[in-house]
């Protein structure tokens, strides 16, 4: 390979959503980029996002939705590349999609449509990739324009412009690591306390055999953890709790805090047992609840919450001891072990410092040439095609000054 082939205006480490739009985005003003993946093949987690279908981003997007140290960060990339755009590039390539709950938006078809969509536009401008290539050692200079030096598994290679789009911790049999992070670090980068997001809940206490036993039973509930409530449903599983109530809420818990459980949001459960304890005098509780909820779930809960009323009559039961369960079924209170980890986690809350960045560019304060994208920064968002649309907007971003 001649030095000349192995020099490019701009390398991006990392061939996922936020890398591919960079290189996109770059390679439409001109630029000559190469794109670097680790992995046999991009988009990996592309492609397994949404079921097979990928969530690629909501019609609903704000900062509030957002996960971050600096709060302000991510404004000015969402409001310069926003959802719209980006559905008016999947609407340009013809790909069918439609709204779930929430403003949540899917492929009709399959997720290989989002990739082929940006693969194709990467091809249509020259961009270059490279896969199964690692990272040896990075090194940089005041010269331009071979700014850094890349050696690599498959050679050497230069460029002006270095951006990091190396993703987290999350999933690492797609081929996630803590790459992106070391070379922040290397280059005088804060990269705040790392650890696993919209990941399942596990239990280690009495409460592990009880979702066990409700495996595969979804309750539509009002979740609570460090005062921010999401109502959505909430799954049981062989581990623990799962399902998008426990996702969202697990960005906001923290290890040793309780979690709570509305299990019938935004009713009057008081006055409604008292009603049925008028209206159903001899019945047990169970079986009225049952009327409202899963069987198996209130047998459980019959066992934890009134084992000493479970074959009382109604009539029997005091109206203290009703209010009481009331506040329960309403506020159960249970304290996860932990969660699965990166093993299951779909996104790292937590990396490089903000502060660090240019919000308009993405650019290092600390290193002239170098960026930072995606889920590499600390910018975390909910579930619902918010972390795809902080992709979408910071690799935008930074393409358009690469």
């Amino acid at each position: 390979m001649s030095a000349n082939s192995s020099h490019y205006d701009v390398i991006i480490i990392g061939g996922g959503a936020s890398g591919l739009m960079c290189a996109m985005a770059a390679g439409q003003r001109g630029r000559r980029v190469l794109v670097i993946d680790s992995s046999n093949k991009i988009g990996k987690k592309i492609l397994m996002s949404g079921g097979g279908r990928c969530n690629f981003t909501n019609y609903f997007v704000g900062p509030e939705n957002f996960l971050s140290a600096n709060q302000q960060f991510c404004i000015s990339a969402l409001n310069r590349y926003t959802q719209w755009d980006f559905i008016a590039l999947v609407e340009k390539h013809r790909i069918p999609y439609h709204e779930r709950l929430h403003g949540q938006l899917f492929c009709d078809d399959s997720a290989k449509d989002i990739l082929a969509m940006l693969v194709s536009e990467c091809e249509h401008v020259g961009v270059h990739i490279k896969t199964h290539c690692e990272i040896q050692q990075v090194q940089a200079s005041e010269s331009l324009p071979a700014r850094f030096a890349l050696t690599t598994t498959q050679g050497k290679y230069s460029a002006e412009s270095l951006v990091v789009a190396s993703g987290g911790l999350s999933i690492p049999t797609l081929g996630s690591s803590g790459f992106g992070y070391d070379l922040a670090k290397q280059f005088g980068h804060t990269v705040l306390p790392l650890r696993a997001g919209l990941v399942p809940f596990t239990f280690s206490d009495g409460m592990k055999a009880v979702t066990e036993r409700l495996s595969g039973l979804a309750v539509p509930v009002s979740l609570s953890a460090a005062d921010t409530t999401f109502t959505e449903n909430l799954l049981f599983t062989h581990r623990g709790l799962s399902g998008p109530a426990v996702l969202q809420v697990s960005n906001y818990w923290q290890l040793g805090e309780s979690i709570h459980i509305d299990l019938m949001p935004g009713e009057a459960i008081d006055a409604w047992l008292k009603e049925q304890k008028r209206l159903h005098a001899k019945s047990l509780l169970r079986t009225l609840l049952s009327e409202r909820l899963a069987k198996g779930l209130v047998l459980e809960l019959q066992t934890l919450l009134w084992p000493s009323w479970a074959e009382t009559p109604m009539a029997a039961i005091p109206d203290a001891a009703l209010t009481a369960l009331a506040q329960q079924l309403q506020g159960w209170t249970l304290k996860p072990a932990g969660t699965e980890g990166y093993r299951t986690a779909e996104v790292t809350l937590g990396g490089v410092d903000t502060h660090e960045l240019s919000s308009r560019t993405m650019e290092s304060k600390r290193q002239a040439g170098l960026y930072f994208i995606g889920e590499v920064v600390d910018v975390t968002g909910w579930l619902g095609g918010y972390n795809f649309q902080w992709a979408w907007s910071s690799g935008h971003a930074a393409g358009q000054f690469v």
